[in-house]
């Protein structure tokens, strides 16, 4: 009779890469996946124009890039 073992993992699953950054439409809550479009306002800010798909509400995001220095 052939043995079956099953091992199960101590780690955690890690949501998906942004999964946590990405917004909720304010009105119907629903996920946004991707900006309509984006600019940058000054070197180091960029701002993204969402629309939801499911109600059409737009709003802008605006996000602070840091700067990375080498040593």
């Amino acid at each position: 009779m052939p043995a079956l073992a099953e091992f199960l993992s101590t780690k955690t699953p890690r949501p998906a890469p942004r999964g946590c950054d990405l917004p909720a439409c304010p009105v119907c809550a629903d996920s946004m996946i991707a900006a309509e479009a984006s600019a940058y306002l000054t070197e180091n800010v960029i701002s993204y124009l969402w629309t939801c798909d499911t109600c059409g509400f737009g709003f802008v995001t605006k996000h602070a890039l840091k700067r990375f220095a080498c040593n």
